[in-house]
């Protein structure tokens, strides 16, 4: 009890502290989420709704290959549940060293599980896989555009692309995108971006550019620390077109 109490205030001093502004990303990141990392996933279990949605509306072809760049502490395995054993292979990637620790120790007893510590717009898999998943990962890519032209360009025919992350509209967004108000599309990601997550109104359109869409969400959900506010976020699911 003592050590969670502890692991949780070393949460909090980070996100008020915010990311450090020096460094390479990957030197950023490590010193952030390194003191975070054996709380993360208890710290942000209230805070990623669409993480658990987007699996739950993922439908896995049988075999599949699933890669999931920005893939942090590996909690998609657990999220996955019995289906990570009839997956043929799993690649989990990310460019935080301490986050990755985490994924390794879930990764043990998984022999289809692989854990790559590298950048989620230059990394390649062996095979071109089925499902590509970015699960609150693109709002911490400074080269989002990237990240996606990659993963659709590594996908197998008839793959998809999954993703799930925090969200602000444009202010005037494409027909059948919802419109957030001024106060939402400012407020998220300046308070977001201290800790180095940018959401970002082009996120979901340009996805419905390069994707034939199968799922399109725009929810919201609850904020820990934050009683009765509800921070948007989307799920999507597509096809390259």
């Amino acid at each position: 009890m003592i050590e969670t109490v502890r692991d949780e205030v070393r949460v909090l001093w980070r996100l008020l502290a915010g990311q450090p502004r020096r460094g390479t990303h990957a030197h950023r990141l490590d010193r952030f989420y390194g003191p975070q990392a054996a709380a993360y996933d208890r710290t942000r279990e209230h805070l990623l709704h669409g993480k658990r949605l987007l699996v739950d509306l993922l439908d896995l072809p049988p075999d599949a290959h699933v890669v999931e760049l920005g893939a942090g502490t590996g909690a998609l395995l657990d999220l996955l549940g019995p289906r990570v054993a009839q997956c043929r292979r799993i690649d989990l990637v990310d460019l935080c060293e301490p986050l990755l620790a985490v994924a390794r120790q879930r990764a043990a007893g998984h022999p289809g599980v692989h854990v790559a510590h590298a950048d989620a717009t230059r990394w390649q898999p062996d095979a071109r896989p089925d499902v590509v998943v970015l699960s609150y990962a693109l709002t911490m890519i400074p080269d989002w555009y990237a990240a996606i032209d990659h993963a659709l360009a590594m996908l197998a025919p008839g793959g998809v692309l999954a993703v799930a992350d925090f969200h602000v509209s444009r202010r005037d967004p494409p027909p059948g995108f919802e419109r957030h108000g001024a106060f939402t599309r400012h407020f998220w990601p300046m308070w977001f971006g201290h800790d180095g997550v940018r959401p970002n109104p082009d996120h979901l359109p340009y996805l419905a550019h390069r994707c034939r869409t199968l799922v399109q969400l725009e929810r919201r959900g609850s904020v820990p620390w934050l009683p009765g506010v509800r921070v948007p976020f989307y799920v999507f699911i597509g096809r390259p077109r």
